[in-house]
């Protein structure tokens, strides 16, 4: 079997991992090629493997831990999509607080799988608002042990993909992207938004011909690292809601939107992402939180129906415990007063510290 061109779409949580991987999936199978995605998570229940999904893409999710964690997870993810799928091109999608892929992901790649796989260079995507902050000195809204992590992914990225770009004018925009070039001027940075699609194709003929990837190695220091993720409690949650009558179930969406959002305001939470989809059979809703409540957008519909089916991602600074009093607080308040239901799946809890199964510098 031929090689397998493995893109590696790193960043932030809410830099537009999951849209951007959707979008460029749709452009190459647009040409004929054969597509397989990864996504990744420190727990299963994964709304960005349920979106991609939804669009009948080919997806392995590596759940309980990071890439680097569980190397062998990952590159049976990358044999299988190449076996089932024949693929000519992987979409991976880390987990959104990782760093030191270089180490402990592309040259062990490089090394273990070179006759299997062409990785692209490492890319690192960057949500414009979070970006302005960090590279003018701020935290970008989190823990500064998390904005450490934000930084050393850009350090280490061999291309840094400013996303979102629809939300600033072009001189904003032309400002951002040359004072990030000065930040980081051995990295090549780039541009692009979904929403419109401009930049998206120069951003993949970049990855999809570059040769050469690997060469960034980070002196990171893993305490911090690892206290950047342990700050933040994550949830995955599966709920089942039913009604008695025909729902719309986009009102039922916004509302926990709207009360997560309040939530996380009143107590002065900083967010990492908050992410719900609404499935109504083939249709569905997306609710992202980004930040603060400034950042709630809502795309898609679930349409009406008697059942739905609500999976909830947050990665929110506060301890997991809290987290899960928070979003079921929240759900009771949206749900419980007009439909029924039931928990399918749920869990929280805090990352443990990064341990790598290679790490060649």
């Amino acid at each position: 079997m031929k090689q397998t061109r493995l893109i590696i779409a790193g960043g932030f949580l809410g830099a537009g991992k999951t849209t951007l991987i959707w979008d460029v999936a749709q452009r190459l199978m647009a040409k004929g090629l054969r597509i397989g995605l990864i996504t990744n998570d420190q727990a299963p229940e994964l709304v960005d493997s349920r979106l991609l999904r939804q669009a009948n893409l080919q997806v392995k999710e590596v759940a309980g831990s990071c890439f680097c964690c569980n190397f062998d997870g990952f590159t049976n993810a990358i044999k299988s999509l190449r076996k089932e799928v024949e693929a000519d091109v992987i979409l991976a999608e880390p987990v959104g607080s990782c760093a030191d892929l270089t180490a402990t992901i592309v040259r062990p790649l490089k090394k273990y799988l070179d006759t299997e796989v062409i990785v692209s260079p490492l890319t690192g995507l960057s949500d414009p608002m979070r970006l302005k902050s960090i590279i003018y000195g701020g935290d970008g809204g989190l823990h500064e042990d998390a904005a450490y992590i934000y930084r050393k992914q850009l350090e280490e990225s061999e291309v840094i993909l400013i996303t979102k770009t629809d939300l600033l004018t072009e001189a904003e925009l032309e400002k951002l992207k040359k004072d990030t070039q000065t930040c980081f001027p051995h990295t090549t940075v780039m541009t692009a938004s979904v929403q419109n699609g401009i930049g998206v194709t120069e951003w993949l003929n970049e990855v999809a011909n570059r040769q050469g990837s690997g060469k960034k190695i980070l002196d990171i220091d893993y305490d911090k690292y690892a206290h950047g993720e342990a700050v933040l409690g994550w949830l995955n949650g599966t709920v089942a809601v039913t009604s008695s009558t025909p729902a719309y179930w986009d009102t039922l969406l916004k509302d926990i939107m709207n009360g997560l959002a309040k939530a996380v305001k009143k107590e002065k939470l900083r967010v990492g992402h908050i992410k719900v989809i609404a499935e109504n059979g083939p249709q569905y809703a997306v609710g992202n939180i980004t930040g603060d409540a400034a950042t709630l957008q809502l795309r898609g519909t679930a349409g009406t129906g008697e059942n739905l089916k609500l999976i909830v991602n947050a990665r929110v600074e506060t301890t997991p415990e809290h987290l899960n009093e928070l979003v079921k607080d929240v759900l009771a308040t949206a749900i419980d007063d007009q439909y029924d239901n039931e928990i399918l799946a749920w869990r929280f809890l805090q990352p443990g510290r990064p341990n790598p199964t290679h790490r060649i510098v």
